[in-house]
């Protein structure tokens, strides 16, 4: 069997792409045998990790152009550009199931900063999956209905980290509550979840009408969580308004 065959059995494509300019490089540096497998495998695992990433970020179906390139984290409060910067550097938060929680009114920047944080914490080798917390609660009703609801939360067990945007918005019937509800225990200390909210904890009894479930859900997510704040100006607003006065500003007289 010849060496391109085995490389390509073994899916091994940096090495087929790059074995014979890696060869003649070797000859003309004179590499050691070690030097020369060292540069293939860093070229084999550069185009694993592109791939990896690629794949993660399509599945995650993170909103566009919503990252840390582009948010301006001075526009937020001190303490709340800590807690983030604190979370970006340091993501074993993610590999130890603690929630986050970004928790302000609307346009303050909270569905950013989640995107923003699965963006970065895809490239750090952790899947990332963003849903709606009507979209999910949607599917978890679907998934309830068909018999078929812990085959649903089993499978998003695969992802690490679940970012809920707005939980805020679910409509309030018995049947969508419980399957959150239902949700939210799933996951305690097994998974990490990034919600976002425009309600304070002590107005959740709105998402959950029955006073003991309420005081169950917000149990489960605060046990191991960073809470952060974000109050303030409206991000989106105060953005559109310096983009209007840059337009005015480079408009030709």
């Amino acid at each position: 069997m010849s060496l391109e065959i085995m490389l390509n059995e073994l899916h091994l494509r940096s090495f087929q792409h790059h074995l014979k300019d890696f060869q003649q490089q070797a000859i003309d540096k004179t590499w050691s045998y070690t030097d020369f497998l060292t540069k293939l495998c860093e070229e084999e695992l550069a185009r694993r990790f592109q791939v990896r990433v690629t794949t993660w970020t399509r599945e995650a179906r993170l909103p566009a152009g919503k990252s840390f390139a582009n948010l301006t984290l001075s526009d937020l409060p001190a303490t709340a550009q800590q807690a983030v910067l604190h979370l970006k550097e340091d993501h074993q938060w993610a590999l130890q199931a603690e929630n986050v929680l970004l928790i302000g009114p609307s346009g303050v920047g909270k569905s950013h900063l989640a995107a923003a944080l699965g963006c970065h914490l895809i490239d750090q080798g952790v899947r990332v999956k963003w849903l709606s917390a009507a979209d999910l609660v949607q599917q978890l009703q679907k998934a309830k209905n068909t018999l078929e609801l812990m085959a649903y939360m089993t499978r998003m067990d695969k992802y690490r980290v679940l970012i809920i945007d707005d939980i805020g918005y679910v409509k309030k019937s018995d049947g969508e509550t419980q399957v959150l509800f239902e949700f939210i225990a799933h996951r305690y200390e097994s998974g990490s979840l990034i919600i976002t909210s425009n309600q304070p904890f002590s107005q959740w009894d709105q998402i959950f009408p029955d006073a003991l479930m309420t005081v169950a859900a917000v149990d489960r997510i605060i046990h191991h969580a960073h809470i952060i704040e974000i109050g303030g100006e409206s991000y989106r607003k105060k953005h559109h308004l310096n983009a209007v006065k840059k337009g005015r500003t480079n408009r030709p007289s």
